[in-house]
């Protein structure tokens, strides 16, 4: 299960990623963390534009929505959503997997 952690107004969501991958797509689940992979080699931000647009392309979201706070060099990141109730998120998230 994925743990995401909701504070008043945004979503808290651990992603753990893979870069340079086959295609974009969102793959698993793992520790809670939701487990990604982008084409995008990861080189001056590329991977992480990546990720930010295939979330939110899978979630119906704004890429203004979703907003890296830790770990922009490293496969494990935290993102920030916002404007998407927990329940409807957790709806989707089910869905894609």
């Amino acid at each position: 299960m994925i743990d995401f952690e909701e504070t008043s107004d945004v979503i808290l969501l651990r992603v753990k990623s893979r870069a340079g991958g086959a295609k974009n797509a969102i793959t698993s689940q793992h520790d809670g963390m939701l487990k990604v992979s982008v084409t995008q080699a990861p080189e001056k931000g590329k991977a992480n534009k990546a990720i930010v647009k295939l979330l939110a392309n899978s979630w119906g979201l704004q890429k203004s929505q979703i907003t890296l706070i830790a770990g922009p060099s490293s496969p494990q990141k935290k993102f920030l959503l916002s404007g998407i109730p927990l329940s409807e998120l957790r709806n989707f998230t089910y869905r894609l997997l």
